[in-house]
């Protein structure tokens, strides 16, 4: 028996939601879907949703009018009107998780490159125009780096100064245009003096890729 199709009426798809209503005459489908993005649903009719799961796994879940719930990104499944009833429910879609997704592993690409001690691999997470500004410096910035060139040389001149570092209990956020790296560097330089310190990064974004690399740590002291 073939199943009537649901209707979905697109009312807002911008660069950060899309907020689609769903109507579902009683046994209509969507068809099957993965979402792509972290979403609300919010139901604008009680009912009952029948969903069907990969692995021939079915269910049923009760809609209240006005009651949200959120599921995050990867949800595969068919969802049906399991009800007597039609029934309609409002899906907002946060269309900015993706880029914010795609620029955390940009994050995570990029450390995962600094204890490969891979300059190559650390450039390719920068944005062709891109700067650094280290934690130390003559400028109230720290010393600055601007342009791909003196980056990709002042990386260098890191692992250079350091034969064995480390950076270790890292972390990574993203908030629009900005990303912060939380780690700690633990390294030997030339001379066989050991660094142990914790600090943190601060990133400005040029699409998926780093556009400035803002570098603070502790200072360290007797």
């Amino acid at each position: 028996m073939t199943r009537p199709t649901a209707e979905p009426v697109v009312h807002i798809d911008d660069d950060r939601f899309k907020v689609t209503e769903w109507r579902f005459p009683p046994g209509a489908e969507t068809g099957w879907h993965v979402h792509a993005h972290d979403y609300v649903i919010v139901p604008l009719t009680d009912g009952t949703l029948g969903l069907e799961e990969p692995g021939g796994t079915t269910r049923q879940a009760q809609l209240t009018q006005g009651i949200p719930y959120s599921r995050r990104e990867g949800v595969h499944h068919n969802v049906t009107n399991a009800g007597p009833a039609p029934l309609a429910f409002l899906e907002v879609e946060a269309v900015t998780d993706a880029l914010a997704h795609r620029r955390r592993d940009t994050l995570i690409r990029f450390m995962a490159a600094w204890n490969a001690r891979d300059v190559e691999a650390l450039m390719s997470c920068m944005a062709a125009e891109c700067a650094f500004h280290a934690s130390a410096g003559p400028d109230s910035e720290g010393r600055r780096f601007i342009g791909a060139a003196a980056v990709r040389a002042s990386y260098a001149a890191m692992f250079d100064m350091f034969p064995r570092a480390a950076w270790t209990a890292d972390g990574h956020h993203v908030m629009g245009d900005t990303g912060l790296s939380e780690w700690r560097f633990i390294g030997t330089d030339r001379n066989g003096t050991t660094v142990d310190v914790q600090g943190c990064d601060i990133f400005r974004f040029d699409g998926d890729l780093i556009a400035l690399k803002d570098s603070y740590r502790k200072n360290r002291n007797a």
